[in-house]
């Protein structure tokens, strides 16, 4: 077999159709992988709002409604009925006060207001510090607390809220996320 010889236009063709093989088989995996992804994500989010508000009956994610936050931005409200009943809200929050960035939480909420679970969805919190959020000893202190008497700030600056050891930071974050879902659920109107 005769050696190609190394030219400009030679090297040009040869990128040009490693970069169409490249690009396709992409074009293919992200076809291939976009559906199982969709449907992950969805069952992720419908587990974390079973873990947040009492039990339901309807499709909490077909009735989502978006409420603005004050701040420019808004955050997803999923009402959860039994029996076309309204027992709780999940409102899926954030916060851009953590220790290592963002924080979302998913919490949950009686009719009242009064919390009635949080989860924890996603952090870069440090390990074995302010991961411990995600332990039921913290998120547990804020279960059946309404915010109107129950101060979402921690012991070091006036609040009822025990801070996660060596993780403050992280611990005011996620006061501040359950406090702006509480917040822009009850300015905004439950439907």
């Amino acid at each position: 077999m005769a050696k190609t010889e190394s030219t400009f236009k030679n090297m040009v063709l040869s990128l040009t159709l490693i970069s169409l093989a490249a690009s396709a088989s992409l074009g293919f995996v992200y076809q291939f992988t976009k559906k199982p992804i969709e449907l992950s994500n969805l069952n992720k989010k419908l587990t974390a709002i079973r873990q947040v508000v009492p039990e339901f009956n309807n499709n909490p994610d077909k009735e989502m409604y978006r409420l603005p936050t004050g701040d420019g931005d808004s955050l997803d409200i999923y009402p959860a009925r039994k029996n076309d009943e309204i027992v709780g809200y999940a409102v899926n929050t954030f916060t851009k006060k953590g220790f290592s960035g963002n924080i979302n939480l998913m919490a949950g909420f009686k009719p009242d207001g009064t919390i009635f679970n949080i989860s924890v969805l996603e952090h870069k919190e440090t390990p074995g510090l302010g991961s411990k959020m995600n332990d039921p000893a913290f998120r547990n202190q804020f279960n059946d607390k309404n915010p109107t008497s129950f101060e979402l700030k921690v012991k070091k600056d006036g609040g009822p809220v025990d801070a996660i050891t060596a993780a403050t930071i992280s611990s005011r974050a996620f006061c501040d996320a359950v406090s702006r879902a509480y917040v822009t659920l009850q300015k905004g109107g439950k439907k």
